[in-house]
């Protein structure tokens, strides 16, 4: 396997699969897009770490997609917890996301807070959409694990009945801005009519070899701008026979929110319900989640068709 990329190497997912082995993988790390996407908010250093993190797993998730306007989204929700939603989704290569919290109660745990602490009794859902063909398909797992990465792996063992590892780390520079990197790698059925499905068996030697490999990858590694991202993957699978690189994906922050496409959706509502949403100019203010902009929508510009 021959390995060429930038030397600092931010913002980009990149697929491999190891024949031999059954086995496919992404690497991705985020840098700038994750700053940009932070940066829209004011959010105390926990939750950026766990929005880094999301954002990382939806980028190594939403890159298997075939379908290039295909959507994926990861959305971790609870009723009760200091954490009541956290969505993140990719499409195309581009990010978005957020997270609602309880900042005061958030204020009285520590600097690492579990994820229990954070979120308390919820679950986590995993939507794909494609386009093209108009399938979607959602799983839904209880939150359960040590960290997110350990949550994903719950959601494809219960969900696929596919052996699954992630690995994530999240470091913050000399410049205090997040990078944040991600490793997932899964085990594939063997595909032959009438044969045993190799992904339903967690002890087969195939998986745990290459899982015993991947686990050595430290959080320091992956987040670490200076090692290309073939180059983790050089590093932990270099013995094995066959390695396939896959073409990588540029990574961006992509908020699809706009006046235009905010007025579409405006205009399907019954124009006395556009009412009742304006303030006493005729205003409607529409707040965007994820990019925390606001766009003043006049109810004057919505004029009734004629009959």
């Amino acid at each position: 396997m021959t390995a060429t990329a930038p030397t600092t190497d931010l913002d980009r997912v990149v697929g491999f699969t190891i024949p031999d082995r059954h086995a496919r993988g992404r690497v991705a790390r985020l840098g700038p897009v994750l700053d940009e996407i932070l940066s829209a908010h004011a959010y105390p250093p926990v939750i950026e770490k766990l929005l880094a993190e999301a954002l990382t797993l939806t980028a190594l998730l939403g890159a298997t997609l075939k379908d290039a306007e295909g959507q994926m989204t990861l959305q971790a929700q609870t009723q009760g917890g200091i954490v009541g939603l956290l969505v993140c989704d990719y499409q195309g290569g581009k990010l978005r996301g957020y997270v609602q919290f309880d900042a005061e109660r958030l204020a009285t745990l520590g600097a690492n807070p579990s994820l229990y602490a954070l979120f308390n009794k919820g679950y986590l859902a995993v939507t794909f959409d494609q386009v093209l063909t108009k399938d979607r398909y959602q799983g839904i797992v209880p939150l359960d694990g040590a960290s997110l990465g350990a949550a994903a792996e719950s959601y494809f063992l219960q969900s696929e009945q596919i052996p699954s590892l992630v690995r994530l780390g999240v470091e913050r520079g000399a410049d205090g801005k997040l990078i944040a990197g991600g490793l997932f790698l899964q085990h594939l059925p063997d595909g032959e009519a009438g044969r045993e499905r190799l992904h339903a068996r967690l002890d087969h030697p195939e998986w745990q070899h290459v899982e015993a490999l991947a686990s050595t990858m430290g959080a320091d590694e992956l987040a670490d701008a200076g090692i290309p991202l073939e180059n983790l993957v050089w590093r932990l699978f270099n013995e094995e026979s066959e390695v396939r690189l896959l073409s990588g994906v540029e990574l961006a922050r992509g908020c699809r929110c706009d006046a235009g496409y905010i007025t579409q959706v405006l205009a399907k509502f019954p124009a006395e319900e556009r009412a009742a949403m304006a303030d006493e100019n005729g205003t409607i203010s529409v707040d965007c989640s994820f990019c925390s902009k606001k766009f003043p929508v006049q109810l004057d510009d919505f004029v009734s068709s004629p009959l």
